[in-house]
């Protein structure tokens, strides 16, 4: 393909040669994040495979954890792979990024489990998880940069929010694989053996991946700086040693990045897992209403990504954000109301008391999964906020022995850490839906959408994809625009992936564990909620507005 540069004079519509960018960086995202996706959609399966020695609850956090400890490690990728970039080029180093996500993928198919080979299962399976998340880190950045650098001024909002709809994309092709496979397999099959497929076929497209970039040129942009010998010598250095790019690094974190992740990540991740582990929605149900959520929705990443061409990036992205921090909770509620109406009148109406010795409770925050509660009011509490039980903590007497009211009658107690025959059949007869109750959401096929109860909780997913879309759509652009070329690919994925890496890809877990220390479904749902706002006054007051800046600067 020819070589062609941003500013050059071109007919009115998108070139051929575009087109084939844009396809080349877009696809090979999509793959990864497929990638990425396949692990955070079975986490729950994961975790019975390689944390099996460890109970439910903290087999899931722990699961949970190692899918975060992807994102931890983002940023790091961000650093070395955007330093390569800048020196070396953008389109060798996201063909490596590729190669290293691919392989790490298909390796955690081929995996023995924790039965079979003991602690090195769940050591092998974190450090795969380390090596995609680097891998990520690189990657990004270099598809962003990459298809900014070929595309005209004035439409780069336009063509940077196709590499935008990948991530959506990644995800929705994970669960339509997932789908088919536990559909083939069955779910007993599929638990045991048939959650490896998805993550074997991956190397298929892999190799469909590579091949494509391998026909891509350097960015115009990047290899005219080249021949004029202007490429950064040291971009680490330049990028976040000098205090007036380090401010802007900073503030495309707090203004930007961290209230964006955490909409997107509440949107497309808390969202499924709301569904599953507090609405008790089953697995087959819940990948099929965010599925096609996500199919309504796709397309709004162009829209918002062209009309930030024309309005500007900032507003759009903030809009996202503040919608976000004001309607979530009504947003989840109304899906608890459609998706599990029995489970939102016993939440109104069963009134749970845990009572006893203040001295004896402790706090149930526990993110990381690693602490073990032992003492009866923080089994109790635990236990009710698994099973998705509202419940009041009340004090008790001194040195009096844990009591558990439901609707003012005492339940007898026993020790709770796994199971309480007595407590979950109390909160049943008073309300609470047994799993798998006629009320709660269930499709029998993927195109079992016209009935009320599943078109308006697929419906309320929509809403929520929207505004992923507003805050996602335009990002790319703005955070290439931020930054000059030699040190752009730098720059701009640091802030980029520690907002989504860290802020956001720590959601779930925190978020829940907010959730099962409180007693309150909707509690975790503070953590997107304030970080979207500190965005918005952050954004609103120090991000400057990027949609006419000329990236062709060094």
């Amino acid at each position: 393909m020819s070589t062609m540069t941003a500013t050059s004079a071109r007919p009115a519509g998108m070139t051929k040669d575009e087109r084939f960018v844009i396809l080349a960086s877009s696809l090979g995202t999509v793959f990864e994040w497929y990638d990425f996706y396949l692990y955070g959609s079975l986490a729950g399966i994961i975790g019975a495979q390689f944390f099996s020695d460890y109970p439910p609850a903290t087999r899931d956090i722990f699961a949970l954890l190692a899918f975060a400890a992807g994102f931890l490690v983002r940023p790091f990728g961000a650093i070395v792979f955007g330093r390569v970039g800048d020196i070396v080029g953008r389109k060798y180093t996201f063909l490596v990024t590729i190669l290293i996500m691919g392989l790490s993928t298909f390796i955690v198919g081929l995996l023995p489990s924790a039965k079979t080979i003991g602690i090195a299962a769940p050591i092998i399976l974190i450090s795969l998880r380390l090596l995609q998340g680097l891998a990520l880190g690189g990657e990004y950045g270099g598809a962003a940069t990459y298809v900014a650098e070929h595309a005209p001024q004035g439409k780069r909002g336009y063509y940077t929010s196709f590499i935008q709809t990948t991530a959506t994309l990644g995800l929705f092709l994970s669960l339509l694989v997932i789908l088919f496979t536990r559909t083939f397999t069955g779910e007993k099959d599929f638990a045991d053996w048939g959650w490896r497929i998805p993550f074997l076929v991956s190397v298929l497209l892999l190799g469909i991946s590579v091949w494509i970039r391998l026909r891509l040129n350097e960015s115009p942009v990047f290899q005219r700086m080249k021949e004029e010998g202007k490429t950064s010598k040291a971009p680490l250095t330049e990028a976040f040693a000098t205090w007036s790019n380090a401010k802007i690094v900073i503030l495309a974190l707090f203004g930007l990045t961290m209230g964006q992740a955490v909409i997107w990540y509440t949107g497309q991740f808390y969202a499924l897992f709301f569904l599953q582990s507090i609405l008790k929605v089953d697995g087959y149900t819940a990948n099929l209403l965010i599925a096609w959520s996500l199919l309504l929705g796709t397309g709004f990443f162009l829209v918002f990504g062209a009309l930030s061409d024309k309005i500007g990036r900032k507003p759009i992205i903030l809009a996202g954000c503040l919608l976000g921090a004001l309607t979530l909770f009504p947003i989840f509620k109304m899906i608890t109301t459609n998706a599990n109406p029995a489970l939102e009148k016993a939440y109104e109406t069963v009134k749970v008391q845990v009572v006893a010795d203040p001295a004896g409770c402790g706090d149930l925050f526990n993110p990381v999964g690693t602490r073990v509660f032992t003492a009866p009011c923080d089994t109790a509490r635990a236990f009710l906020a698994q099973s998705s039980v509202k419940y009041a903590t009340v004090p008790g007497p001194a040195g009096s022995p844990v009591k558990v009211t439901v609707n003012d009658k005492d339940v007898p107690y026993t020790d709770a850490k796994t199971s309480n025959p007595a407590i979950t059949a109390a909160v049943q007869a008073a309300g609470y839906p047994k799993p798998g109750d006629a009320g709660i959401v269930k499709m029998s096929n993927p195109f079992d959408v016209f009935r009320p109860q599943v078109a308006a909780t697929i419906g309320l997913l929509f809403i929520l994809v929207l505004y992923v879309t507003m805050v996602y759509g335009p990002i790319a652009a703005m955070l290439v625009e931020l930054f000059p070329t030699r040190i752009r690919y730098t720059s701009m994925s640091l802030p980029y992936h520690i907002g989504n890496g860290w802020f956001g890809g720590l959601l779930p877990a925190t978020a829940f564990a907010i959730t099962a220390s409180t007693g309150d479904i909707y509690s975790g749902l503070w953590y997107p909620i304030i970080f979207a706002a500190i965005t918005v006054v952050v954004g609103a007051l120090f991000i400057p507005e990027t949609k006419d800046v000329d990236i062709t600067k060094t």
